[in-house]
């Protein structure tokens, strides 16, 4: 690591870019400002005129709307930091965030990789490898297999069976790089586990360039819980706190809160202490989040470790009091962890307060949360006390197909839970998004549903609960309700009649208005 800004400076860096788009670049952005540093962005065609460009000091052309063609374009953005003077390159979530080569190209440039170095990454990148060193230190790992499934060779399929039938189905097939649901397949018996081998195994050499996968036993029901970390070029690795991230679909989560709900204090010791010996193991720098189910018996189970900054980071903020974006700034500059970071830490297994985010997706929650695009129309996030939105996103704008539907992150932070989503019912009732279909009709689902406040939280949460079709006839019928009697109370007495616009029919706006919260 090139430390590139003496500890007594002002600011750790000059000149940071930033390789992301959409909020979590804003986000970063925000920080650099904050800490007196300028800031890059890099942006494909369709994001010419996106928030994060607006936002930055300088903006780089990288390319097309393909991905691949610009926001993975790791040489192209690792020139733009160069050609910019920039000294610093924070990735963000996805794209290259977990990419050994991309921060191994961006310090062999002389450049600052804002988050672990390409060493560590590549270490717990390889969700085999985190598996074997979870077991190292005696912390549990979900049972399966700790090797690669040898897909390529016909011949191995006996052995791959065997460990099948000895991990007990159903199980997961799932990829050994990256995550996000991808280049996974649950198995319920052994006649279809050879497809789902070959399925998984191409899935994950499309999304992550490595075709590996393993063999994991499905706990189920089981929660998502997992620990936010932090370390320091010392040594020093630090937790502060855990998320509960149980409520997903396709393996993506939907909703994350922290504390994670009925949790002792010394639970939470425990599970701090095992992401930390993990942490400690690989010599952590910088932050990074160790993933664990807790299955119903009140077992932890580790699963991975994701080497960058999460999407529900600022929930752990809003609990914690410490802005983890700056500190990644100042652990990527050399310095120790601060202060306010080891005070978050011995306060963490007895957090003040309750946080809680939904993700607000152009997907349609009717259909299975299929990805759309389109053009926004009416565009207005609540606001008032306890409330935080990180988003990009601003009226009239044109969300792409190219890349996640993600708009927006509507996050609450109260005394308690009761009252945290007593907050995120209200915030949900302010936030207005029309011309395309998003996901709060689900949330709004969610902040009102019995089992949600009574903390009856799974993996199997939207497949137990929601449904999805009839939620919209049920919207549908209210709103025809809705128009019906506002048509009847609107009728114009003969006397009125002649002082009425031309044109005004039957007030077809009152529908409109009454569907709203769940567009067409």
């Amino acid at each position: 690591m090139q430390v590139v800004a003496e500890l007594n400076d002002s600011r750790p860096f000059s000149r940071v870019l930033v390789a992301n788009r959409g909020e979590i670049a804003v986000r970063i952005i925000r920080a650099c400002r904050e800490l007196g540093m300028d800031s890059v962005a890099v942006y494909s065609d369709p994001d010419r005129h996106a928030g994060h460009v607006r936002a930055a000091d300088v903006a780089v052309r990288l390319g097309p709307a393909p991905a691949s063609q610009s926001y993975l374009a790791a040489n192209a953005i690792v020139e733009a930091a160069l050609a910019t003077g920039a000294q610093a390159i924070h990735p963000g979530y996805g794209f290259l965030a977990e990419r050994a080569s991309f921060a191994a190209a961006v310090e062999s440039a002389g450049l600052t990789f804002v988050g672990p170095d390409s060493r560590t990454i590549a270490a717990i990148g390889d969700k085999l490898a985190g598996r074997r060193i979870a077991r190292s230190v005696d912390v549990p790992v979900v049972p399966g297999t700790l090797e690669p499934a040898a897909v390529s060779r016909p011949e191995a399929l006996a052995g791959i069976i065997a460990a099948a039938e000895e991990i007990g189905y159903p199980l997961l097939v799932k990829a050994a790089a990256g995550g996000g649901g991808r280049g996974m397949r649950r198995v319920g018996r052994s006649e279809d586990l050879a497809v789902a081998l070959l399925a998984a195994s191409e899935e994950a050499q499309s999304a992550f360039g490595d075709g590996s996968v393993y063999l994991e036993r499905e706990i189920r029901p089981a929660r998502h819980i997992e620990v936010q970390l932090l370390g320091d070029a010392a040594g020093r690795v630090v937790a502060l706190g855990e998320r509960d991230c149980s409520i997903q679909r396709r393996h993506q989560k939907l909703v994350e809160e922290a504390p994670a709900v009925g949790l002792s204090e010394a639970g939470r010791k425990d599970l701090h202490a095992m992401a930390v010996r993990i942490a400690s193991a690989v010599g952590l720098t910088n932050a990074a989040t160790a993933e664990f189910l807790y299955g119903p018996d009140g077992s932890f189970w580790f699963l991975e470790v994701n080497a960058r900054i999460q999407v529900e980071h600022g929930v752990t903020e809003l609990v914690s009091g410490l802005d983890i974006v700056h500190e990644q700034f100042w652990l990527a500059a050399g310095a120790p962890l601060s202060a306010g970071a080891i005070s978050a830490a011995e306060r963490a297994a007895s957090p003040g307060g309750h946080a809680i985010e939904v993700r607000i997706s152009l997907e349609d929650p009717a259909r299975a949360f299929t990805p759309l695009a389109g053009r926004v129309g009416r565009f207005r996030m609540a606001a008032g006390p306890g409330v935080r939105v990180d988003t990009a996103l601003e009226p009239g704008e044109r969300v792409p197909p190219d890349y996640d539907p993600l708009v927006a992150k509507l996050m609450v932070h109260a005394a308690d839970r009761p009252a945290a989503i007593d907050r995120l019912r209200r915030a949900l009732d302010e936030t207005e998004i029309d011309g395309v279909q998003t996901t709060l009709p689900f949330h709004r689902f969610v902040a009102a549903s019995a089992a949600f406040r009574a903390g009856d939280l799974s993996t199997d949460f939207v497949e137990t609960y929601w449904d999805g079709p009839m939620a919209r006839r049920a919207a549908v019928h209210q709103a025809l309700l809705a128009a019906g009697l506002a048509a009847f109370e609107s009728i114009p007495t003969p006397a009125l009649l002649a002082d009425q616009p031309a044109g005004l029919g039957w007030p077809a706006a009152a529908r409109a208005e009454a569907i709203d919260r769940w567009p067409r």
